[in-house]
């Protein structure tokens, strides 16, 4: 998959394509839906296959305060929509730019003279440009002037009376169900970001973990023990997974995510890695001394082995 960072870096040679737009946050199920259906148009039709997103929530400039935390980081998602068989994303730097374009612009300068546009697919409530003035409508109007047809797509509803949404998919992370969360985003929830040294207290217990940085992408879920992976390049090592403060431990700070790789002994700080959630083992509890503490990570990893295999 072609990856543009900006309309210039769109090739001369590149479309005539179908196109949807969207912040694609977990690239889950309904985007793929939406994904699938520009895959099928372009490949009956002649076309490329692109999607234009962009590098965080436009909440993030917008209303900072009501922003949410990212699903997946900028990264991740490229290769979340690289495994769809797109031909191309385009991943605008959402700023104070690409805010305040119109409707027209948006349509003209990255859709029609950019991406060479012939279809454009987007759902029933797509608002887009500035103030988000841009709707269906005025999408099709543009559509009609500059050459290209706009298409509905339906919502994705794996029960009766709930669209599969990146909203959804938080609440299902706040609550810690991960595997709940992982049905409906097609992938298993994940964060990524560097080892970095801890207090090596898990080393001190017998369980050596790795820990990543404060500064990880991706939204963490509920505090608890999970049964997961550590993926390290192209390795990927089944893992017991510990989310939030330490309760036994005083001066821990909030919301540490910590993976014990299971069966291998690994140096990993420095190494950018992701941490995938399959399921959860436990909520996290204070033990009152560390003999307690060692029998139940005993036990959790036990649980792990036994939901990974």
């Amino acid at each position: 998959m072609d990856v543009f960072r900006s309309v210039s870096d769109i090739t001369a040679d590149f479309g005539p394509s179908a196109v949807t737009v969207g912040k694609f946050d977990g690239v889950h199920e309904g985007h793929r839906a939406v994904i699938g259906e520009v895959l099928s148009t372009a490949h009956r039709e002649g076309l490329r296959a692109a999607v234009v997103t962009f590098d965080r929530h436009p909440l993030r400039l917008l209303a900072p305060e009501r922003a949410p935390v990212a699903l997946v980081g900028v990264e991740q998602k490229l290769e979340l929509l690289a495994e769809t068989g797109l031909d191309a994303a385009l991943m605008l730097t959402f700023d104070d730019v690409t805010a305040n374009l119109s409707p027209r612009e948006f349509v003209e300068h990255i859709l029609v003279n950019g991406l060479h546009a012939r279809v454009v697919m987007v759902g029933a409530d797509f608002r887009f440009g500035h103030h988000s003035e841009g709707t269906v409508a005025v999408l099709q109007g543009l559509g009609r002037e500059f050459g290209f047809e706009v298409r509905l797509i339906p919502d994705v509803m794996p029960t009766s009376d709930r669209r599969v949404s990146s909203t959804w998919i938080r609440e299902l992370l706040a609550e810690g169900d991960v595997a709940h969360a992982a049905k409906l985003l097609g992938h298993l929830p994940a964060v990524g970001g560097e080892v970095v040294h801890g207090a090596k207290r898990g080393r001190e217990l017998g369980f050596p973990t790795a820990n990543l940085s404060p500064r990880s992408e991706g939204l963490i879920p509920a505090d608890g023990v999970y049964a997961g992976w550590l993926t390290d390049g192209d390795t990927r090592y089944p893992a017991a997974i510990s989310v939030g403060s330490n309760p036994t431990f005083d001066g821990v700070p909030p919301k540490q995510v910590e993976a014990f790789v299971l069966d291998e002994t690994i140096d990993l700080y420095g190494h950018e890695v992701l941490i995938s959630f399959a399921h959860c083992i436990r909520g996290m509890v204070k033990f009152t001394g560390i003999e307690p503490l060692i029998d139940q990570m005993n036990d959790d990893v036990e649980q792990v082995r036994s939901r990974l295999a």
